[in-house]
């Protein structure tokens, strides 16, 4: 398993990108999804090609109350299915199953929203392929 990043929503992309670089960290790369009305940004400490902090900014925000600009953590897996398979056999609820064979949403014990990635890709298989959303994620 390898640790991938933790999402933050933005209201100021702008804003947080200098409040990063002034830690350290530089911008990695950057994902305009116009259909969806948002951007993704990732940035990362020089020289380390792990532990990203994704910048989500919702084109639409109005603000960010409560502690919730805080979205997931997020690790990449050998099999999504095994893993998936052996968290559900220990309670643990699948909010957004693997159907696609890349991408499953799981919620720790204090619902954290942690993002499981396929190393790579895997066909769609069953029960996974028709299993329905648990929550949200």
């Amino acid at each position: 398993m390898k640790f991938l990043h933790s999402m933050i929503r933005v209201s100021n992309p702008e804003e947080t990108i200098r409040f990063f670089k002034l830690l350290g960290l530089e911008e990695r790369r950057r994902m305009e999804v116009p259909e969806g009305k948002y951007t993704l940004i990732f940035m990362g400490a020089p020289g380390d090609e792990g532990g990203e902090v994704e910048l989500t900014h919702n084109w639409d925000e109005a603000g960010y109350a409560g502690g919730r600009n805080f979205g997931h953590l997020a690790y990449r897996v050998e099999n999504i299915y095994e893993t998936c398979q052996r968290l559900q056999d220990n309670g643990v609820t699948i909010n957004r199953p693997p159907r696609d064979g890349h991408m499953a949403f799981v919620k720790s014990p204090d619902g954290i929203s942690v993002e499981i990635l396929q190393n790579g890709h895997l066909e769609p298989a069953e029960p996974w392929a028709s299993m329905p959303n648990s929550g949200s994620w």
